[in-house]
This record gives C-alpha cells, structure tokens and sequence, in this order.
C-alpha cells in the first residue's frame, strides 16, 4: 500500500474462554492462582499480547514505520465477566464481601493508549467512552471533523463531554456513577470514593437529573440512528458512497502492485523503499511458526516489480549496504 495507509489489527488470544496451548505458555510468568481457571488464563493470555505488542513495535522500529506512524492500541469491552468479578476482587485491592455494582461499573473500563513520534507522554483521567476515539484521533491527525455528524467528542480539547452513557442506561461521570439510568431512583455513587450517595443536596440533585435527561437522549439518537439506519440519508459534500463490489482482496492486491508499478521511483509503499519485502524484519518466538520462515516471508513473484528488479541488479551492493545498516 502506498503511505499513508490505515490497518486494523484484531487480536483474540487475550479474549473470553482464554484458552492458551501449553506450548505457548511462557514458563517464567506466573499468572494468579485463583479457584477460578478463566481469571488465571486470562493474565496468561495478556501477558502473550504483551509480547506481541512488543514484537509488533520491534518490527516498526526495523522497518522505520514507526518515524511516521501512529499506533492506537484499544480494548474493545470487558475482560472478566460480574459473575468473576467477586473472585477477581482481592487481586485488584477489593473485598469479595464489599463487592457491589459500584465496583462492577468500574470492570467496564478498558485500555486506550495512542503512541506517535510527535506525542508527549501523558496519562489523562476523566471520563470518556469509545465513542470518543474517532474525533480525538482525527484532530491529532490534523483532520478538521467540523463538518461531519459525530457523537463523539476530542479528549484532549479543552471542552468536551465528561460523562458517558452505557447500552444499560448507567452513566458514568466525573462525579457520579448512576445505576440503570433512573437518575435519582436508582443507585447513585461518588465516583471518586466509591460510597453511595443516600442523602442529596440540591445541587446533586439537579447535575443527577440533567445527566439522566442526557443519557436517555444520547441512546435514543443511537437507537433512531441505528434501528431506522439513518446513515443512508446522510450525504455531505463531495460524499461518495462506497461500493462493496470493489474491495475484495485479492482484486485490492493487483491494484496496489499496479499503482506501485505505476509510481516506479515515486511509489511510497513499504516494499519500494526497502527494495524487497519488509516482513522477513518481524521476528516472533511464537512456536507455530518455528520453521516456517520461508514459507511466511515469500511474496508472490508479482509483487517484486519489474522496476525494482532492475534497480535492485544495476545498484545492489549499495541496496545490501544501506539494508545491513538500517537493520
């Protein structure tokens, strides 16, 4: 693919029953020792995405994606179940007896880390959803998100929507977590202090009532938007819709090799610059692969490119030295 270029990754060993095989097991990790063998299994599991995580950037390093390239890494939901989450309890600094739906509000939370060349490194508290990732990361990008229709906000602007609404109706807010979108009917918590609010002053009141009206709001735009599949009356300026029929790999595959062939020396694909496939640069331990070197690195003969053969052939000394150096 010619840069820039957008990749989604999704992984699933760190993902519900957590079943690992034992040849993949990391012999030096000690993961918890719980009666429950889906808690245990699922530290293992992190721990093998932690090294693949590590991995992955090792490859971006050797292949200098990594100068120019921003790597957004998300969890998608939950990672225990409520009905663990008694069990998992003392290994987060809580008690199995204390155990409330404050605490399992809190399990919802899930990892969202940006790294880029041009970031500084920060760790930001305040609430936010999901929702959210799409315009933050357009305006890191510098993509200007004003004339698009978006529930989200940008985290990282000065003024944006500290509170979030969950499938269920409980909002989460800076100062408040609300049970099942009653508002003041329902279980109210400080957030902050996990201690349930019984006595309100006016002014909880009136901020607990305010979110209330808000969150039903948000899901019923999400409902309209979603059950009457309104995206298809939304057409902006210069929107054109997109054709299912003409992304299929393998015809995606030719297009880019006859782009890359097309451009010769102006061709910004990866393989272009290196003047040969990027991927023998990944180096996994992963047993599966053991031996497979080969067979995973090949590259159909037709992504070689005529014009980087024959640059390969007139300069290939020069090619070799400047690889050796850069790897």
């Amino acid at each position: 693919m010619q840069q820039p270029f957008y990749t989604k990754f999704i992984t699933v060993t760190n993902h519900t029953p957590f079943d690992m095989d034992e040849e993949d097991l990391d012999p030096t990790f000690k993961t918890s020792d719980t009666s429950d063998k889906s808690i245990n299994n699922y530290f293992e599991t992190a721990h093998y995405l932690d090294q693949s995580i590590r991995e992955f950037f090792d490859y971006l390093k050797k292949s200098c994606l990594i100068k120019n390239t921003m790597v957004v890494i998300y969890g998608d939901h939950y990672g225990l179940t409520n009905s663990e989450n008694e069990t998992l309890a003392p290994i987060v600094g809580e008690s199995s007896d204390t155990w409330n739906a404050f605490n399992n509000v809190q399990m919802q939370r899930v990892p969202f880390m940006i790294h880029a060349p041009n970031l500084k490194g920060k760790i930001k508290h305040e609430v936010a959803g999901e929702i959210d990732v799409l315009p933050t990361i357009l305006h890191l990008l510098g993509i200007s998100n004003r004339n698009y229709i978006q529930f989200g906000h940008d985290l990282l602007a000065h003024k944006y929507r500290p509170w979030v609404v969950f499938r269920n109706g409980t909002i989460v807010s800076q100062k408040y977590v609300i049970i099942g979108g009653k508002g003041l009917k329902g279980v109210v918590y400080d957030r902050k202090s996990g201690k349930q609010i019984i006595n309100f002053t006016e002014q909880e009141k009136y901020e607990i009532n305010e979110l209330a009206k808000e969150g039903k709001k948000s899901l019923k735009y999400s409902d309209l938007l979603n059950n009457h599949n309104l995206l298809r009356f939304y057409t902006p300026s210069g929107f054109k819709p997109v054709d299912p029929n003409e992304f299929d790999y393998l015809t995606n595959f030719k297009q880019m090799e006859n782009i890359r062939q097309q451009l010769k020396n102006k061709s910004t694909a990866l393989i272009s610059k290196h003047r040969k496939s990027t991927t023998g640069l990944y180096k996994t331990n992963a047993i599966e692969l053991k031996g497979r070197e080969e067979e995973i690195t090949a590259i159909p003969e037709s992504v070689s490119g005529n014009h980087l053969t024959e640059k390969k052939n007139k300069s290939s000394k020069k090619g070799k030295k400047s690889y050796n150096k850069e790897k």
